[in-house]
């Protein structure tokens, strides 16, 4: 007698291997197209004042000044709380033009001394136009 042997059915396995290769190449995609440089920038509360609302200027040169006297001039941290460092940053940052608009964005709890050390470098290089940054207060304004 011959008997008819059974079919064996074989296992199924789903290769992953395609499915893995895609999501490493967008995974590589994404990595290789996303922006991770962020300036670096210091963490300031400023101080409330009502005043005129500012005005728009092309170019300007922004020192900030954090509650520890820590500098940066525009979004540039430096790495010292030296005089002649905050000049030559200042001095590299303007290209040798006075005429531009100078703000000191100084921190709530910022001594007065940080402040005033700005003010004194930016008046011995020559800036007449010189704005300290603050915020509208939050009450009182719609």
């Amino acid at each position: 007698m011959k008997f008819r042997q059974k079919r064996q059915v074989e296992d199924i396995h789903i290769n992953l291997t395609p499915m893995i290769d895609c999501l490493l190449f967008i995974l590589v995609f994404l990595l290789l197209s996303t922006t991770f440089y962020q300036q670096s920038r210091i963490n300031i509360t400023l101080p409330d004042a009502q005043g005129v609302p500012p005005k728009q200027y092309d170019r300007k040169i922004e020192v900030m000044v954090d509650s520890t006297g820590h500098y940066a001039v525009n979004g540039q941290a430096l790495s010292s709380q030296d005089v002649s460092d905050l000049s030559t940053a200042i001095k590299q940052a303007t290209d040798g033009h006075r005429d531009l608009m100078f703000v000191i964005a100084a921190d709530a709890k910022a001594t007065h001394q940080d402040v005033i050390r700005v003010m004194d470098v930016a008046g011995q290089l020559g800036f007449v136009n010189i704005n300290i940054s603050t915020k509208a207060p939050t009450r009182g304004y719609e």
